[in-house]
């Protein structure tokens, strides 16, 4: 009798614990989640970013998209506009009162520019070495890298993805990004620009489909004809260079096996403003070794 008894109150103290767990459930947290589940997989597939992560961001930035940023602006993960940003802007409070924002078109939109943030931003490189499954791992280095100023960041992303189960989607379709893209680039930072290391067999296609950038833009960004084919080891720029170096680099003594390209590559600068900070043209001799040039 004293063993049913116990049996019995077990019983009734799990039902009461599952009931309870059940009741910190909000509706609208799992209408999003139900709404938005499919596109952060697909987003997990293609920038390798964990679905639980992102959707787990996506509930807390966008109050489960009931933010007026979100509802007016379909700006679901609280990206501010950044130097690099030439799209559509809100004004909205945050850290500092009437801040830029990203406003997009559709909500699918603002997935794929959360995608493109972390995965070009220098910042957040060292998250791509976690496994896709260690959500912990992700939602501490967000905080780690910045992401968001609120102390208990990580903590909120983990009781969200633990609470709804939100890692389900991480392993559920398998880890199928893993055949797309065995071994993605490293982004890198210079001149205060995000850029790659490109690979023998890199095409602009690869790195298109890779990089969700286009292949036009990045020819563009890096000044290349269409049927370039990379040999190995060039700096591949994942946004448009500037105009001059940074203030630590003022000019530049020509080595063996410079050229005006590689050395605009190296600093980040466009080529005609090189040629123009130097009084040179197009059709100017190459500079020869030991040959000072400005970068600013």
């Amino acid at each position: 009798m004293k063993s049913l008894k116990y049996i019995l109150v077990c019983c009734l103290a799990g039902m009461a614990l599952s009931l309870g767990a059940a009741q910190r459930k909000n509706k609208a947290y799992e209408d999003y989640i139900r709404q938005y589940h499919k596109i952060a997989v697909e987003e997990m597939k293609r920038y390798h970013i964990p679905a639980s992560i992102t959707l787990a961001q996506g509930l807390l930035e966008s109050g489960a998209g009931r933010s007026e940023l979100a509802r007016k602006s379909n700006n679901h993960f609280g990206i501010k506009c950044g130097r690099s940003w030439d799209g559509r802007t809100v004004r909205a409070d945050d850290d500092a009162p009437n801040e830029c924002f990203r406003a997009y078109r559709h909500a699918k939109d603002s997935y794929r520019d959360h995608s493109k943030f972390l995965r070009t931003g220098a910042r957040y490189a060292f998250l791509f070495r976690l496994k896709i499954t260690d959500y912990k791992g992700w939602a501490r280095g967000l905080k780690k890298a910045g992401y968001a100023t609120d102390p208990r960041y990580a903590e909120r992303l983990i009781n969200i993805i633990e609470l709804y189960d939100l890692d389900r989607y991480d392993t559920k379709k398998g880890l199928e990004w893993i055949e797309e893209f065995p071994n993605p680039h490293q982004p890198y930072l210079a001149n205060d620009m995000v850029y790659i290391i490109a690979r023998r067999g890199d095409t602009f296609e690869k790195l298109s489909d890779e990089l969700g950038i286009s292949k036009k833009k990045l020819r563009t960004y890096n000044e290349l004809p269409k049927d370039y084919q990379f040999m190995g080891g060039e700096i591949v720029y994942l946004e448009k260079k500037h105009r001059r170096a940074t203030k630590e680099y003022i000019v530049y003594v020509v080595r063996q096996g410079d050229s005006m390209y590689s050395i605009s590559q190296k600093f980040g600068i466009r080529l005609k403003n090189l040629y123009k900070l130097n009084k040179m043209e197009p059709d100017s001799p190459a500079p020869k070794v030991g040959d000072i040039l400005r970068l600013r």
